[in-house]
């Protein structure tokens, strides 16, 4: 997608419905993260015509205002944590920075969520028994 129009990557984020979108080369490596506030502030410097000027404008003219930062797959939650205090996703790739998929706060959350239920959970039942 690194080497895609911005009107191309604009109809794709459109399509999906997502506010935020990862740029993958054509390596399938991670390059940055994408917003709808990046296209919008690019637009506005556009002028009248900003629609048809987005359709051969390479997607690396648009300037990025946050930096997403990939994790490796083997991050551990802790670090995730932290960084989706941050992002709303986190990129996942690999050893060799090839992109592998996102990890949503959603995600990390419920994970936390669900371990201290089970820890809870787990609780109640010793103290049951005691």
């Amino acid at each position: 997608m690194s080497d895609c129009t911005v009107r191309q990557a604009l109809e794709k984020m459109r399509s999906s419905g997502y506010t935020a979108v990862p740029i993958i080369n054509r390596n399938g490596e991670y390059v940055a993260t994408v917003t709808e506030g990046d296209f919008l502030w690019l637009v506005l410097g556009c002028g009248e015509d900003a629609l048809k000027a987005t359709e051969h404008m390479p997607l690396e003219s648009v300037k990025l205002r946050t930096v997403n930062k990939a994790v490796s797959v083997n991050a551990k939650l802790e670090d995730l944590l932290l960084m989706t205090m941050n992002q709303n996703f986190v990129p996942v790739v690999d050893d060799r920075n090839i992109f592998i998929g996102i990890i949503t706060r959603k995600d990390v959350l419920q994970y936390f969520y669900n371990k201290l239920q089970n820890e809870k959970n787990a609780a109640d039942i010793t103290a049951q028994r005691a």
